[in-house]
């Protein structure tokens, strides 16, 4: 079987202005995370380059905050340009946060195969773990991504402390937008973060990656955050519960599984890696 891989770049971290209370990038809360406006060019085509070298085939453009501005929207277009020129191969994701019709636009024309923003739960379920912007906020930027000719990539955050009713509730409005991927992470606790929950049992992860896939069967699932931490050696049985495609390598803030150890042992298990996107 052939799965996809792809890493992330956080090519913009910490200092955020949103008070969601999953994230260890928002300023409302201390934390010891690396904090910059923009990584210097030549290490995100570095890791653009490692990226391609462990087999990934998407290539994901973080910035942390609200949404895209002037000037974010022209580093994020600078940092594509250099990258599409070194590494044409990788498909670009770019990951800003709000964004309007004619800024997706932009992305678009530099080159950008798709955008990724995350409804992160349901609609009911929002406003409890997030004050400072709308769910119905998010839902409108997949719509503009769509609008714009992106791909797009939209999923959630599972172990928020949301009900069964709201998982459905996610899963509906992804049906409405019926993304090209849906990233399913999960929550993993931190002492500065406001939010209290422990983690979610490898048997629950499991299921929600098999409700995802029977929800959205015409999408890639694709499992991000969280699954080294709540899997741990189950972690590969993602596959058999119908994900097709991971994150490898590091995470926004956190770190990842050695790419290397992910790679060969996925080959042992017979999986070969998609090198381009059908």
């Amino acid at each position: 079987m052939q799965i996809m891989l792809c890493a992330i770049s956080n090519i913009a971290s910490g200092g955020c202005s949103e008070d969601c209370k999953y994230c260890t990038q928002s300023a409302h809360i201390k934390t010891n995370i690396p904090k910059y406006k923009k990584k210097d060019i030549d290490q995100i085509i570095k890791e653009a380059k490692l990226a391609k070298k462990n087999e990934a085939l998407g290539f994901c453009l973080v910035t942390a905050g609200l949404g895209l501005d002037d000037e974010k929207l022209e580093y994020v277009c600078k940092v594509a340009h250099a990258v599409k020129k070194e590494e044409p191969d990788l498909l670009l994701i770019a990951c800003n946060g709000q964004a309007n019709l004619e800024q997706l636009k932009e992305l678009k024309k530099v080159g950008i195969f798709s955008y990724n923003h995350n409804l992160e739960s349901s609609k009911e379920f929002f406003p409890q773990i997030c004050s400072t912007h709308t769910w119905e906020e998010r839902f409108q930027t997949n719509l503009y991504a769509k609008e714009a000719g992106l791909m797009l990539c939209c999923g959630g955050i599972y172990g928020l402390g949301e009900s069964c009713d709201d998982r459905i509730s996610l899963r509906k409005s992804l049906q409405e937008l019926q993304p090209f991927s849906s990233p399913i992470n999960f929550f993993i606790p931190n002492e500065n973060l406001n939010l209290k929950q422990s983690l979610l049992s490898a048997d629950e992860a499991l299921q929600i990656i098999k409700d995802s896939v029977k929800a959205l069967p015409q999408t890639v699932i694709m499992v991000a955050g969280g699954r080294e931490v709540v899997l741990k050696e189950r972690q590969y049985e993602i596959f058999d519960a119908g994900a097709r495609a991971i994150v490898v390598g590091d995470y926004l803030t956190t770190k990842g599984e050695e790419p290397s150890k992910d790679i060969q042992k996925l080959r042992q298990m017979g999986f070969s890696f998609a090198t381009q996107c059908h």
